[in-house]
């Protein structure tokens, strides 16, 4: 059993979601990955969840949303959410980097969109492959 994460650039085309969709299927089929963490901030996020959301239809895997805030009062959403533990007692500025720590060291498997080299996506794909991750590129 694997686990795989996910880093991105918070904005990034709609096209990303087939190639998403075909790199998660091919990590199940080929690799046995069965657990998946997804963050919850931007366009590349959204789109993991939702090609998460479509082979989880076809094949049994674990797919958690990995919060990095407090959810708020009436958030009705969170049947596959995970708040990790600590995380609350997290200053806002450095809740993301801790979230992301926290996917990261849970994984062996990383699929990345990083097309610049400034921001936080493209510091966890770096630290990723140093600590001997797989690491899958899409573009």
């Amino acid at each position: 059993m694997s686990a795989c994460t996910f880093f991105g650039h918070r904005d990034c085309p709609d096209n990303i979601g087939v190639k998403l969709r075909e790199e998660i299927e091919r990590l199940v089929t080929r690799n046995g990955v069965n657990t998946f963490y997804v963050g919850t901030q931007g366009t590349f996020d959204r789109l993991a969840y939702t090609a998460l959301s479509d082979v989880r239809e076809r094949y049994d895997i674990k797919v958690y949303r990995v919060l990095a805030y407090m959810p708020k009062p009436g958030d009705t959403d969170n049947a596959d959410t995970i708040l990790p533990e600590g995380l609350e007692s997290v200053p806002p500025r450095y809740a993301i980097v801790k979230r992301n720590e926290w996917m990261l060291n849970r994984c062996e498997f990383v699929i990345a969109y990083v097309t610049h080299i400034s921001g936080g996506s493209y510091k966890f794909v770096k630290a990723a492959e140093k600590r001997g991750k797989t690491v899958i590129y899409l573009s």
